[in-house]
């Protein structure tokens, strides 16, 4: 996936049938605008909690997935942990290195980070425990992308070592929602320009390539230009992910609820799954032509 840095993309047609493929800006149009991620997210404290736990049960480095401005990174060193992060988004590694800056010596010396794809960037380490928190999974959009993400995890585990990441989990009900149909939200002030702006989301989805797109619709109260950016998220369903976990060699599979050690039920929103790195498991092809 390439990096594309404009965060209003006043020229640029975008669709459902154009996002979605290598390069997709619904990737990457909702990390070009660090202040308002963390505007958005700040006060989301669940998971940050949950994730900090996890890394200090561990001597030694953690590799997070995903750690774009340090949201759930920085708690972690802050806590003694030692983290090495990988992220796509340039905006948002660039905001990760002037909140680092501010931080205190120590954890400036155990927070690493590199820029790059996380279904090929190769580190010559590996970790007891990888993560890939708050729905980076769901930036993997083909069958592609799946195995060669899950094909660089395992060549980064320790055996022995922990998989946790967490996703969303699809619920009919939203993913049949008219994509005409806007909800709105309260205004906010935009955090850069401080402009107050008046939000809504639309949602589209695709249940072919089971992507669902959120349209999220920014419009300045001062009468300037509207904007709208999209994000882009592939639906898994909770066994379609027990399969490609397994397929892929990992095994002592467990699933959460939302950033708690229960089971899930009816009510969950983020499932959390947690396995091990394991052997490859052979498909009926494989069986059939293995000689005895």
């Amino acid at each position: 996936m390439s990096e594309t840095p404009a965060a209003h993309p006043a020229n640029i047609e975008i669709s459902l049938s154009t996002l979605g493929r290598a390069g997709d800006f619904g990737a990457l149009a909702h990390y070009a605008d660090p202040a308002y991620y963390t505007l958005t997210y700040g006060k989301r404290r669940s998971d940050v909690d949950y994730y900090v736990r996890r890394a200090r049960s561990v001597v030694g480095p953690v590799l997070e997935y995903g750690c774009g401005n340090g949201r759930i990174s920085l708690p972690m060193v802050a806590a003694g942990a030692t983290v090495f992060g990988v992220d796509l988004s340039g905006p948002m590694l660039k905001d990760l290195e002037t909140r680092l800056a501010r931080a205190p010596q120590g954890h400036r010396q155990r927070l690493r980070w590199l820029q790059g794809d996380m279904r090929t960037v190769e580190l010559n380490e590996r970790f007891d425990l990888i993560l890939a928190p708050f729905n980076t999974f769901l930036h993997l959009y083909d069958q592609k992308d799946v195995t060669q993400f899950l094909a660089r995890v395992r060549d980064h585990l320790n055996i022995g070592g922990t998989f946790l990441f967490d996703v969303s989990i699809p619920r009919a009900s939203e993913l049949a929602r008219k994509p005409t149909r806007r909800y709105r939200a309260p205004k906010f002030r935009d955090p850069t320009t401080g402009q107050w702006i008046q939000y809504s989301e639309r949602f589209e989805y695709d249940p072919v390539r089971q992507l669902r797109v959120i349209w999220m619709d920014f419009e300045p109260e001062d009468g300037s230009a509207p904007w709208t950016v999209p994000l882009t998220h592939r639906q898994f369903f909770p066994m379609e992910l027990q399969s490609l976990l397994s397929c892929a060699g990992f095994d002592d599979l467990r699933i959460t609820a939302d950033f708690t050690d229960l089971a899930p039920d009816f009510e969950v929103d983020s499932l959390v799954f947690e396995c091990q790195r394991g052997r490859p498991s052979r498909g009926p092809l494989d069986a059939a032509t293995t000689e005895p």
